[in-house]
């Protein structure tokens, strides 16, 4: 783990250091050779960790460099950021004048010591740096040494099975029979089946009943069972296949002579081939030369692929990718028994089926840990035996060694940009369910998502990565949250026994770490409710180095902890919720480091005006805080905010100034109109890249319609949930056709998906609502507007749901008669239109 924290790191620190503005504060101060210096020998570090990798496994002297190496890479990139945000700092000093209103300046004059203390601590780093290219040379670490990521090997398996000895899997048979034996009309004579799960889950096993199945038997002229490659050669598995089909490729020199002799073999025959624990087939090119010769088999040819990889599926152009899930808890349950009692079921050992029952939980259901930890007691009918095991970390389980392979050399396949991302996760405790930007956020506060250079964006890298990980089985969809995602359990083990000495996750799971070295940690999560337990107070505070902390709830945090938060003065990630939390310190401001900052679910009545010199912050969460009242005024010195969450605050009822500024911005969950010298519409207008929700709050007070227009509503092609809403209180100040053409000009881009529009007194809807540009809409909600029609919604192919209500001036329906059903109009019911809430009587829709 070592070197993929050290590359990261170091890749990150080339980057920083050829800012223009850090090496300008660097020649100021005196210190430019030193990062110079640094600027050419990390690059060398870099360049031997393949290297190193390979031999630390073996030489203790290697390992423990590099150890050092880690943590003198992570004390970099603390000063070269701490550089950074001085150079920030002063910048925004030079230009506060013309960026932010006068009345907001409270920037302090830099530091004349700076320079001086900042020498001092370079000069220690090169020391350590130099002493570390010494023991470098002395290890004879090489650069030229190719990269391996693979330290464990897979089993190949044969088609053999014993069936005897496979539970649970009936429908999953059938569902596949079905599949490789029907026949639906293809394009293709080869259709390809792909069985998608992983490492663990019965993929395998799944593919050996199918094989050896006799209508499967009876059904196909040839049958050939092949397991793939690491790399997916095509030439080796093109000369697997042909050998399994009868031929002799000894004489086969090549893979123009193999295919030939493999297209006659195959010509105009049905067969059944099973490419068994496909990897790394994700170049589209050589999956098309190795299926070239098989496309002359006879239609209803199938060709049967297992993987843990979607995306291995969808290059191969597999028909629908079947996800293999975990046994259900009965046939867990039983097939334990079978494996560690010999026998179907618990009935007769009701003392030990509690604890089976715990095994299987342990497990996650998944088989191949069922049958190898049922070996392990087999015969054994000791409960104390039984408990004894279930109280075991399963990474330390004796004869054991069957499921950390098997999982672990996913994670060996795994991209080297993936492996500290995927490391990140073990903070999440068991069963946890987190969200996909939530995730995505942390990952780029950590600086983990450096800028790619093709220029996408930190959370478009983000949302890459996280999509690759989901497509490599680390993270399923939560059954409960259609947008919420967990790890298994044995996965979340994985991630655990990975990620090495930095991460710490304080819920009695890090069995390895009984003597806890908190001066090395840098990442910490605090599970409730058994964290007081493992973790105290004073053991923070010796986390001086600390980037990451967690605590899952704010009842773990007491004002004893919250005040001295400014001695973790490294931090990137702290997140404070739960009620128990009622005020921030002001020397938060001191965490200059900061990135992502999250009080969300707080009883916090205001952000302390401090909050405001957190330059490098990029998130601000306070989401659900109902006291909260106040934002920093002088908010526009976070140039770098990136996403500002401020829904369901029903409290803050003003912006801070200066708020349109800050182009970073892609979330901004609210806006609220104010009248005389407060936040204006038009302050939307430079905020082009924002994403997801928006709510503009208070569009009573919006009396001109050319600022309206000046939003720029419509070039916001990343919104896709967009509230409008007017004061519920209608009085006579109101003007209708001032608010119908405001509302007129406030058009959003095409691509929106919700639109609600509340309480606008315009006595009708201007065109767009309902135009059929807005062809990617799905959800219009109308409350409380005082038209006397509904605008035309025939024409609004995608829409599924229609609420209306509080609208009692509406007398007639301006609804096409496709929006009731006609086959041209798309997925909406008319029994989501809730009519009796028009105020009249419903006529009847002809």
């Amino acid at each position: 783990m070592a070197e993929i924290v050290v590359s990261a790191v170091i890749t990150v620190l080339c980057e920083k250091l050829i800012s223009g503005d850090l090496m300008k504060l660097a020649r100021t101060e005196g210190i430019d050779s030193q990062l110079h210096k640094l600027e050419k020998t990390l690059p060398l570090m870099k360049a031997v960790l393949a290297d190193a990798n390979q031999k630390h496994i073996t030489e203790r002297a290697v390992q423990l460099w590099l150890n050092d190496l880690q943590d003198l890479a992570y004390d970099i990139d603390d000063i070269v950021d701490d550089l950074a945000t001085e150079a920030l700092r002063r910048s925004l000093n030079q230009e506060a004048l013309a960026i932010i209103p006068s009345c907001c300046t409270t920037f302090t004059p830099g530091n004349i010591t700076y320079g001086t203390k900042m020498r001092s601590e370079l000069d220690e780093i090169t020391a350590k740096l130099r002493d570390l290219v010494d023991r470098k040379n002395h290890l004879g670490l090489n650069v030229s040494v190719e990269r391996s990521n693979i330290t464990e090997r897979r089993l190949e398996q044969t088609s053999l099975v014993d069936e005897s000895k496979i539970i649970g899997r009936e429908g999953d048979k059938e569902a596949l029979l079905k599949k490789l034996l029907g026949k639906e009309e293809c394009d293709e004579n080869v259709s390809i089946v792909s069985i998608v799960g992983m490492g663990g889950i019965g993929k395998t096993t799944l593919a050996k009943l199918l094989y050896n199945e006799e209508k499967v038997k009876d059904h196909f002229e040839l049958r050939a069972w092949v397991c793939a490659s690491e790399e997916l050669d095509v030439f080796n598995i093109s000369k697997a296949i042909f050998e399994a089909v009868g031929g002799d490729a000894k004489r086969l020199s090549n893979l123009d002579l193999l295919h030939v002799a493999l297209k006659e073999k195959l010509l105009k025959k049905r067969f059944l081939l099973v490419l068994d624990d496909v990897w790394n087939n994700e170049d589209y090119n050589k999956w098309e030369l190795l299926q070239s010769p098989l496309l002359v088999g006879a239609p209803g040819s199938r060709v049967l692929v297992t993987t843990r990889s979607t995306k291995v599926a969808s290059v191969m152009d597999s028909e629908e990718a079947f996800d293999l899930e975990v046994l259900s808890n009965e046939d867990a349950l039983s097939l334990f028994a079978k494996h560690a009692l010999g026998e179907k079921n618990f009935d007769k050992h009701p003392t030990l089926k509690l604890l089976g029952e715990g095994i299987v939980k342990k497990c996650g259901r998944l088989p191949l840990a069922l049958k190898t930890l049922g070996r392990v007691l087999k015969g054994n009918r000791n409960a104390d035996e039984w408990e004894k095991l279930l109280n075991t970390e399963i990474w330390n389980i004796n004869d054991g060694t069957e499921i950390l392979p098997a999982l672990r050399l996913s994670y060996y396949h795994l991209p080297s940009h993936l492996k500290l991302l995927f490391a990140y996760c073990s903070l999440f405790p068991k069963d946890y369910e987190f969200q996909k930007n939530d995730l995505i956020l942390l990952w780029m506060a950590e600086g983990f998502l450096s800028q790619s250079d093709d220029n996408k964006s930190m959370e478009s890298l983000g949302s890459q990565y996280f999509e690759e990980l989901k497509l490599r089985s680390f993270f399923q969809q939560s059954t409960h949250d259609q947008l919420g995602y967990t790890m298994h359990d044995l996965v979340n083990d994985l991630a655990t026994s990975v990620a090495g000495e930095l991460f710490y996750r304080s819920d009695g799971m890090n069995i390895s770490k009984r003597n806890e070295n908190f001066e090395k940690f840098r990442y910490i999560s605090l599970v409730a409710p058994k964290w007081k337990s493992y973790i105290k107070l004073k053991e923070l505070q010796r986390a001086k180095r600390l980037r990451t902390f967690l605590p899952s709830s704010s009842s773990q945090i007491d004002s004893v902890v919250v005040k001295s938060l400014h001695e973790l003065q490294f931090l990137r990630v702290l997140r404070l919720s739960g009620p128990g939390i009622t005020q921030v310190p002001q020397s938060i401001g001191s965490l200059k480091h900061l990135r992502y900052l999250n009080f969300s679910f707080t009883d916090i009545r205001c952000l302390p005006e401090q909050v405001s010199d957190l330059y490098n912050l990029q998130s601000l969460l306070v989401r659900a805080c109902h006291e909260l009242s106040d934002l920093p005024k002088s908010f526009a010195k976070l140039i770098n905010l990136r996403h500002l969450d401020i829904d369901d605050t029903p409290s803050l009822n003003k912006m801070p100034l200066g708020i349109g500024g800050l182009t970073n911005l892609q979330t901004l969950s609210k806006v609220i109109i104010e009248e005389a010298n407060g936040f204006k519409i038009t302050d939307l207008k430079g905020l082009s890249d924002l994403q997801g929700e928006l709510s503009i709050i208070g569009l009573d007070k919006l009396i001109d319609p050319i600022q309206a227009k000046n939003a720029n509503l419509d070039q916001k092609k990343g919104l896709e949930v967009l509230e409008m809403r007017w004061s519920n209180v209608f009085d006579d100040s109101r003007n209708e056709m001032i608010e119908y053409e405001v509302l007129k000009e406030l058009i959003p881009h095409p691509k929106l998906k919700v639109l609600k529009i509340s309480n606008n007194k315009g006595t009708q809807f201007p065109s767009w609502v309902g135009d059929p540009t807005f062809d990617q809409l799905t959800e219009l909600m109308l409350r409380g507007c005082k038209s006397t029609h509904l605008p035309t919604l025939g024409n609004l192919r995608s829409l599924k749901k229609l609420v209306i209500s509080s609208c009692h001036l509406i007398t007639s329906f301006s609804l096409s008669e496709k929006i009731m059903g006609d086959s041209d109009c798309g997925n909406l019911q008319p029994k989501l239109i809730p009519a009796n809430d028009f105020g009249f009587l419903p006529m009847p829709l002809a």
